[in-house]
């Protein structure tokens, strides 16, 4: 069941794109979340926390110390084994903490909001470089401006657009690049909460602690292995990061969000349910798809990805997927 539409002549007769896809359109996740709950009241129960989050994110912060540890016992010679394990291992545990980030930011995991936010800095210790506090003041944004760009980090800049274009060198340099690129958007955003703030700086002292702590007890390889696993997780030509084409990037402007429904979103913590969470981001990761079974109709028509590997080889080797292959609602808000 879809609940917009697109002007697909602007789209079809840009080649090659030089703007984000246009669009004067509300948000749909709002309109089909109060469709779902006419049509399916019982919806409404999985709205709350899973405090097991914070079970699995001590259970995954300690394997990461231990294999850190046992990586670190080594030594910097065995540089390769730490960055073979964190591609293969370390990634996908980082990536699941990413994610207990998320649901912490959206209050998913315990009622009170500083112990969300210590569930958040807890999971944010293995990536060696504090994340979770900026997260959070950012991504709520995301939500109600979805696709705005004077207000949506998750939309490139229009230079990261035009600098790394559309060829294929260019498209894996910025997955690459991933982490940091990320980061050098916040500067153009309106609107936003104040990164710097006491948990800010509670966040930055802990994560710098941890990585102390690390690096004094178990050596440089060991902290190696943590920032490799932070990288891949998010970047660095992973499999893993090709959830972030997943989720907005379209070629089919019909269709705004994606779903990812293959077998990683076991240890992904259900990340690729996204439609799903744009429609009731105050359901916990766990109950997602159960919100899926609950209202079937309504993301049954939905397309969908059905592997993060291959959508990572068609966004860099296909021409016409690029940067810009977003949709872009400032123009609709600044005309209104």
């Amino acid at each position: 069941m879809s609940f917009q539409a697109f002007d697909r002549s602007n789209i079809e007769s840009r080649a090659p794109q030089t703007s984000f896809i246009p669009t004067t359109l509300p948000r749909p996740h709002p309109l089909r979340r109060r469709a779902i709950l006419a049509a399916h009241p019982e919806v409404a129960s999985l709205i709350g926390q899973d405090p097991v989050t914070a079970a699995i994110t001590l259970a995954t912060v300690i394997g990461q110390t231990l294999i850190a540890a046992g990586l670190g016992s080594l030594g910097l010679e065995y540089w390769w084994v730490a960055l073979l394990a964190a591609f293969c291992i370390g990634a996908f545990a980082n990536h699941a903490m990413f994610v207990v980030i998320h649901d912490a930011t959206h209050n998913c995991i315990f009622k009170a909001n500083a112990l969300n936010k210590w569930a958040a800095i807890l999971a944010d210790l293995p990536n060696t470089f504090p994340s979770a506090m900026g997260f959070r003041c950012y991504h709520m944004k995301h939500h109600s401006h979805l696709g705005d760009y004077d207000f949506d980090a998750d939309l490139p800049s229009r230079w990261e657009a035009r600098l790394f274009g559309n060829s294929a060198l260019g498209k894996a340099a910025w997955m690459f690049l991933f982490p940091v690129l990320q980061l050098t958007r916040l500067g153009r955003l309106k609107g936003t909460v104040p990164m710097w703030s006491r948990w800010t700086l509670i966040n930055g002292v802990c994560v710098f602690l941890y990585d102390l702590a690390i690096f004094l007890c178990f050596g440089p390889n060991a902290l190696l292995y943590l920032f490799a696993s932070f990288w891949f997780s998010v970047g660095g030509l992973h499999p893993l990061a090709a959830r972030w084409i997943q989720e907005h990037f379209t070629q089919d402007p019909a269709q705004e969000t994606f779903d990812y429904y293959g077998p990683l979103n076991l240890i992904a913590l259900n990340i690729g349910y996204h439609n799903e969470h744009h429609d009731f981001p105050d359901v916990p990761w766990s109950r997602l798809p159960q919100l899926k079974q609950m209202a079937p109709e309504f993301y049954a028509g939905l397309k969908t990805h059905k592997s993060w590997g291959g959508l990572l080889l068609k966004f860099i080797l296909e021409p016409q997927f690029t940067l810009y292959t977003r949709v872009d609602r400032s123009a609709g808000r600044k005309s209104g």
